[in-house]
C-alpha cells in the first residue's frame, strides 16, 4: 500500500509543478542595480494606464510619474524634476491554462507612494532586449518602497 501511495504523491506533485506557471523571479537590490541605467528614489505623483488584448493575453501598460527625490545612479536626472516610468502586466484570456510566462511587474506603485525605481533607459530592462526606444522602462519587477 505504501508504494502506491508514494506513486500517488509523485504523480500528483509532476502534475502540480506543471500545472505552475514559470514567473520572472525577482532579482535582488544589486541585480537590480547593475541592471538598471538610473535609480531614482522619488514619490508617485500619478498613474496612468491603459488595456489591451494581444492573442490569448490581456495587457495592462502603465506609465508613473515619478518626483525625483534623488537620484542614486546615472546622469540627467535631478531633484524635484519628473520621471516617467513604464511598466505593465498581463493575465491569460485564452482557452485552456496559459503557458510558461511571465504575467509581468508586480508590486505596483500606487500615487503618493514613496518608491525607489530601477530604470533601464535603452537597455536591457529584466524582461526584453528590445527596448531601444529612448523611454525608461522599470527594471524591477517590484519598485521596492523608500
Amino acid at each position: 500500500m505504501s508504494h502506491r501511495l508514494a506513486l500517488l504523491a509523485a504523480f500528483t506533485a509532476g502534475l502540480a509543478a506543471g500545472l505552475g506557471r514559470a514567473e520572472k523571479v525577482d532579482m535582488s537590490a544589486d541585480e537590480l542595480r547593475d541592471t538598471a541605467t538610473h535609480v531614482v528614489v522619488g514619490t508617485v505623483a500619478a498613474v496612468y494606464e491603459r488595456a489591451e488584448a494581444s492573442g490569448d493575453w490581456k495587457y495592462t501598460r502603465y506609465v508613473a510619474e515619478v518626483r525625483v527625490s534623488a537620484c542614486e545612479k546615472g546622469a540627467g536626472l535631478k531633484k524635484g524634476e519628473l520621471a516617467y516610468v513604464r511598466y505593465w502586466r498581463r493575465s491569460w484570456r485564452g482557452k485552456g491554462l496559459p503557458p510558461p510566462s511571465t504575467a509581468g511587474h508586480r508590486g505596483l506603485p500606487a500615487p503618493g507612494e514613496a518608491v525607489r525605481v530601477y530604470l533601464a533607459r535603452n537597455a536591457y530592462d529584466g524582461f526584453s532586449f528590445d527596448n531601444k526606444d529612448g523611454g525608461s522602462m522599470s527594471s524591477a519587477p517590484t519598485a521596492s518602497r523608500s
